[in-house]
């Protein structure tokens, strides 16, 4: 009896990196989320003038970091879905982030910090990996 499932797949043990990189986008989503929702409500956490953010003020920042959030939690579910467009969705997103954050760096440093590693490794894994969620 012949089936239709295609037993010739090329899947390594480095898809984890695509899981791993899928699941880091929805936790950074939640992080540019927070920071954002912080920005916008809580004027008062960050200390710097305003001068020294580059080209907006906190409430503007807030506005950036929850709409990047967003938009990363949303890639992060096409990512798992094995879309292509979400592999370039994720990439582009995960470097947006990081330059986000590398500007907002120094409002709050190990924040932006944190979120930049975790954006690099999502770039890591989406690029060097992505083609095997496709094989699954």
């Amino acid at each position: 009896m012949a089936s239709n499932y295609n037993h010739s797949h090329n899947v390594s043990g480095w898809v984890g990196w695509l899981y791993f990189a899928g699941t880091m986008m929805m936790l950074a989503g939640a992080f540019q989320a927070i920071a954002g929702l912080v920005a916008i409500f809580k004027n008062g956490v960050y200390v710097l003038t305003p001068s020294q953010l580059v080209a907006f003020d906190y409430r503007q920042w807030g506005f950036i970091h929850l709409i990047i959030g967003i938009l990363l939690i949303l890639s992060a579910i096409s990512l798992f879905a094995g879309r292509m467009w979400g592999r370039i969705l994720a990439i582009f997103l995960a470097s947006l982030s990081a330059i986000a954050n590398f500007t907002f760096i120094q409002a709050n440093p190990w924040w932006s910090l944190t979120v930049i590693v975790i954006d690099i490794l999502i770039i890591y894994g989406v690029a060097v990996h992505g083609g095997e969620i496709e094989d699954m």
